[in-house]
């Protein structure tokens, strides 16, 4: 039996441009061919299992939940997919010139106050950290650690690692944790591989026509 594909892709480096990238999005074809992992609510719950932001036993309570409450499911999606958007408008700028989009960072602190009312202290091995309620009824909660990661990384020094993917139509983002701060793709397997294939055509014709 053939395991289906991940929708999850952790080229981002952390949850919320990994979020981000759960769009295809490829400046070199138009908008409605872009590969979207989040084509229902459903998907949002693989994603945020597979992310590790849920639990296999809470996306199954949830999923249940959401069954029985489709136009609930479905208006959680669109702010899923709202806040995927300011998250990626906030951070492009971020990484393309530093600026910031308000209206990107308005939607993000709206979805973050939510989220907050959920938030608590967990107990773990060795001290403290923070963690999420578990109300049955809260088909909103994988929007919580989502909007979380981007507020954290906002306020953190590593805000100045995002970089977009120097790979020709690629639009992902990332956080270049590179000891030298170097790293162009988004990733160096399909990405980078590409782009030294292009490089390598581009020498040999070069090199053909010095030669002609």
């Amino acid at each position: 039996m053939v395991s289906a594909p991940k929708l999850h892709n952790a080229a981002g480096g952390i949850v919320c441009l990994d979020f981000v990238n759960s769009l295809d999005r490829m400046s070199d074809r138009p908008l409605e061919t872009w590969p979207d992992a989040l084509a229902s609510y459903g998907d949002l719950l693989t994603w945020s299992v597979e992310a590790g932001t849920l639990t296999a036993r809470r996306a199954r309570g949830l999923r249940a939940t959401a069954d029985e409450a489709p136009r609930r499911a479905t208006a959680i999606l669109r702010r899923a997919l709202a806040l995927r958007e300011a998250i990626y408008a906030l951070y492009r700028g971020v990484a393309i010139d530093g600026s910031t989009d308000a209206s990107a960072l308005e939607l993000i602190n709206t979805e973050l106050g939510k989220a907050l009312a959920h938030a608590r202290v967990a107990r773990e091995s060795g001290g403290f950290a923070w963690a999420w309620t578990e109300e049955p009824g809260a088909i909103d909660a994988p929007l919580w650690p989502i909007a979380g990661s981007a507020a954290e990384l906002l306020v953190s020094p590593e805000r100045e690692l995002v970089r977009e993917c120097a790979a020709d139509g690629c639009l992902w983002l990332f956080l270049d944790r590179t000891k030298n701060h170097r790293r162009r793709w988004c990733d160096m397997k399909i990405c980078g591989n590409r782009a030294k294939v292009r490089e390598h055509r581009r020498r040999q014709r070069a090199h053909r026509d010095d030669g002609a």
